[in-house]
Order: structure tokens, then sequence, then C-alpha cells
């Protein structure tokens, strides 16, 4: 497959398999002496292999026949069928729009006519959506076309063309342990594994390989989509090591459903995505995850009200303004809506839409003195008329000069899962990718890989896992990036940091002509491009504003 651009640099180097990329990574290590921070900038040089090769990716759900669930499986089959339907405003068409891989651009530099910007897919070989094979698991024997007419998600239209291709798929059975969820979920538990959680365990693995046989993939992963859990107990000698967390497992005591299929998943060798705020990552799964060198991902999908906190928040910090209260109220009516209508299920996610402005809070001294935080209330109600078009309500209230406030009100409507489906692939996606990346340490004779939490995925997350000791990033921008500059490097190009400074200077630089001049270094004007406005262009060096005779040759011009 051809690649959509190269990079010529003589650190780069294109095989038939792979993408070999020298990179100095630099960085600053700081450290405080008598008061003082001493900065010190340090650097290391690093090689990036990536392999080219993509492979066939079968996803497994767990929740399969959820809104979720059917949702995403419903946009993978009308992109890949082309699908198109009419509704009261007009013609639809199926498109990935919400993800970040398939949806949203990166700039690749800058060329004659301006910076030239690829889609986010392009950087690296990736795999399509359309591409995806699924399967999963469920406790509703439901099929995919029927639990797709159930949540109510899709436009009828799209519902009647997509039915022949889902009424053939089946959730397998799936672990049910009615403590761990709202006892609400009960009626839907008709397609459950039976046994003890060993039992259940083992046949887990064996639906991940049977899938893996039948379908042909050369990669699976799984992924949790299914009900918030109540969180459970860390309890040393059960859940604290991986050793412990076997034994748990064989002595039938409490371990969650999540918790099951994340350790049948690593035993399994499959990258497991926790996409709800439940603890499923407990120690011992985390041990078991780095000591098998397997990909674990999460918590919780970020994509509405959360996803915009973590952007709002870091704008007025990082503009210097003080949230002091933030107020987050919701409503919805979906199956997610009335599993955490529960307590023990909306603690949970009450924990993990609060955590998201920590960080952002952490990092200004200025406003915040240590331990102060803004006030931060989270309240969930489920209201079924609503269904899945979740009504939001935020109130952020900041001190700004001389005792001033500023208050921001936001109603923000979210078709819950039309926002979700999209992640999940993203996640899966990402997740496989970073399977073929290597990173080799000068003076270290093995490449490594990525640590196995990969705490890349933090975008697309609420309340992203980390490694032990590092820092959790939550600022949504911050996020992205380590993902583009991480793929930027794989490829040979130093990291995306805006400054621009080619346009900066007094006296443009002799050297820059693109990276390809190769005439004597000479001080030359370049001609300045048009200034562009909402689509229509203007004079150089006019900010934008008109002057009076380009105004009125703007005018007579019918406009």
């Amino acid at each position: 497959m051809a690649l959509p651009f190269v990079v010529e640099s003589p650190d780069v180097k294109y095989t038939p398999d792979f993408i070999e990329a020298k990179y100095t990574y630099h960085t600053t290590q700081v450290c405080q002496e008598n008061g003082v921070n001493k900065v010190k900038p340090s650097s290391i040089k690093l090689t990036f292999c990536t392999e080219k090769h993509v492979p066939k990716l079968g996803v497994m759900l767990v929740g399969w026949g959820g809104n979720n669930g059917t949702t995403v499986t419903a946009a993978v089959l009308a992109n890949k069928l082309g699908l198109s339907w009419m509704t009261k405003m007009g013609q639809k068409h199926a498109s990935y729009y919400g993800s970040l891989l398939q949806a949203s651009t990166v700039s690749l530099g800058t060329g004659p006519s301006g910076e030239i910007y690829v889609p986010f897919r392009d950087l690296l070989p990736m795999v399509h959506p359309n591409d995806i094979v699924f399967d999963g698991w469920d406790i509703s024997s439901m099929n995919l076309a029927d639990a797709m007419q159930r949540a109510q998600v899709l436009d009828w239209a799209l519902q009647e063309q997509l039915r022949p291709h889902m009424e053939g798929l089946k959730p397998r059975p799936s672990v049910y342990i009615p403590e761990f969820i709202a006892a609400n979920q009960e009626a839907r538990a008709d397609n459950i594994l039976t046994g003890t959680k060993a039992e259940q365990m083992e046949q887990i693995r064996r639906d991940i390989r049977d899938f893996k046989n039948s379908s042909r993939v050369d990669n699976v992963i799984v992924l949790w989509t299914a009900n918030t859990e109540r969180f459970c107990d860390l309890q040393p000698g059960v859940n604290d090591t991986a050793a412990n967390l076997l034994q748990a497992i064989e002595r039938d005591i409490e371990v969650s459903p999540s918790t099951l299929f994340a350790v049948a998943s690593i035993l399994e060798g499959c990258t497991y995505i926790n996409g709800s705020p439940q603890n499923t990552f407990v120690p011992g799964a985390i041990e078991l995850a780095v000591q098998r060198q397997v990909f674990i991902a999460g918590d919780d999908f970020k994509s509405g009200q959360t996803k915009l906190k973590s952007v709002l928040v870091d704008f007025l910090i990082s503009s210097g303004l003080k949230p002091v209260s933030i107020v987050s109220y919701n409503h919805l009516g979906n199956n997610d809506g009335c599993n955490l209508s529960a307590p023990a299920q909306f603690h949970s996610k009450e924990v993990s839409k609060s955590n998201v402005v920590d960080d952002m809070v952490q990092s200004n001294a200025v406003l915040y003195r240590p331990g102060e935080r803004p006030d931060h209330c989270v309240v969930i109600k489920y209201v079924p008329y609503v269904g899945d078009s979740k009504r939001a309500l935020d109130e952020y209230t900041s001190e700004i000069a001389l005792g001033g406030t500023n208050t921001i009100v936001i109603h923000n409507t979210c078709e819950d899962s039309l926002l979700a489906a999209p992640i999940i692939l993203d996640l899966v996606i990402l997740a496989e990718l970073c399977q073929r990346i290597r990173v080799a340490v000068e003076g270290e004779t093995e490449p490594q890989r990525l640590h196995s939490v990969l705490s890349l995925l933090s975008f697309l997350c609420k309340a992203p896992l980390v490694p032990s000791g590092a820092p959790v990033v939550n600022a949504l921008f911050r996020q992205r990036a380590a993902i583009e500059n991480l793929f930027r490097a794989c490829v040979g190009l130093p990291p995306q940091n805006h400054m621009q400074l080619e346009y900066k200077m007094q006296r443009p630089w002799s050297s820059y002509k693109h990276g390809h001049s190769s005439t004597p270094a000479q001080l030359v004007t370049p001609k300045k491009p048009a200034t562009s406005l909402n689509g229509f262009m203007y004079p150089p060096e006019s900010n934008g504003h008109l002057a009076a005779d380009s105004h009125n040759e703007f005018l007579s011009l019918g406009h």
C-alpha cells in the first residue's frame, strides 16, 4: 500500500516491512536547591521502528447488545455499505464524524501555499474501521438488529437498511453477577454464563480463541462497553497482586465481571480496554498485564460533558482565571442512565467525572493553594423519555480581577452512543497500532514496546489509566498532542510546537525555503500570501480588516 507522504531525511528509512526513524527526544529535569529551581535541559537518542503491515483486526465487545455496541457495529456496516437515508432534515450519509483518526487532521508542515494538512489516520499505517470484524458478549440474548431497535439511537430509515445485516449477529453468553450492577438490569439477563468464576473465565478464553479462528483475524482486542459496575474493594490477599487475583478467581471469591474479562483477555494475549468508570484494573490485573506484556487501557469513554470540561477548565486556568465552582448536571433515559440510577453505580461515574480537573488545578500554584480545589458537584438523573439524547447542563464560576466573578453556563445535548461509537473505533485502532511500535534507546541492545498501561489513549478516557509514578494528564489538547507527536516521531518529524518562528522574525530566514534550498544563504523577502477571513482574501498585513479603498472595491463586487 502506498504511503500518503514520505519524509525525506537521512534519519528516516523505509523498508518493505518497517518505517525506521532516528529521533532525539528533548526534555527538561527540574530540581530545587536552596529555594531555587534549577532546570537542566536533556536529550536522549531513540530509534522508532513501526511495522507497516496492517493486520486484520477483530474486536470483541463486552455489552455488544447495548446501545454503544449496536451503534458502533451499525456505524461500521453503514460506512462499509455506503448507506444513505432520508430524514426530515434531508438526506444523510454514513460518516465517521466524531473520530479523532478518521475525521480530524494534522499539519505536516509548511508548503508554498501555507500549512499542509493530512487526515490523522495518514500519519502511520492504521486499520480502517470498515475492515474491523466484530463479535462479543451480552447478558441479553437479543440479536443485534432487535437490540438496535430497542436502543432507539438510529433513524428508522437507516435501521431498515441495516436490519438484514445485523439480525444474524447474536452475542455470546456473558458474566452476570447481580451485586455489581443495578437490580433493574435483571430483566435483561437471559444470556448468562454459569459455573464458578474460574469456569466462566475459561469460557471467555475459549470464546476469544473461537472468534479468532472462525473469523481468521490476526489480532483480537477486547473492549468493555457494558454496564457501569460498583467499585470493587481493594483487598490484600485477594486482588493486590497477579498471583492473588488468579487465586481469588480459582477460589470463587469477589472478582467483578469486568475484571474477569480483563484477566481472560490478558491471559490470551489480547489488549483489554475498559470503557466504563469502575475500577476494573485492580492492582493484580495491572501487574498481570505488565508480566504478560499485554496492553490495557481505560477508564470510561470521554465523549460529551467531560470532554468539554477538560477543554474549558484548561482554557480558564491557562488564561489566569480561577474556577471556584463547577456544577455538572445530566439527565438521560437510555439503559446506562437506568443502571446509573442505583447509588453504587452512580458513585463509580461520579468519581471518573469529578477527577478530570485535578491536574489542571495542581498545575497553577498562583491560583490555588496546596490542597485547594474548586467546589465540584456532579448529578445524574434517569429520565426515560429523553432516551439516548442526554442533556448536560454545566455552570462554571471563576474568580477574576479585583474580586469579580465570571460565570459560564452551558447546555449540551449529547447523543450519547453516536458520540461513543467513534471513540470505540479510535481506541481499538490506536491500541492495535501501538502493538506495532518498538523504541530502541541508544546504548540498549533490544528495542522495547510501549508500557503495558497504554496511557497514550488518555485523550479518549475520562479517568486515564497511567503507569505507576507517571503524571495523570486530563487537559484534552495536551492528550491529543501526545498522540500526534509520538506518531510524528515514528516518521522522523519534530514535535508540533506551533512556534512558527519563520513568520515571527523581522527578517525572513534565508535558509528556510521549505527544507529544499540548495542556493547560497541570502536574505530574501518571500511574497506574502493574502490574509484569508471567512473564505475571502484580503491584502497582506491587513489583519483581516479591509482598508478603505479595498472595502469599496469589495462592496462594488456585489458582496
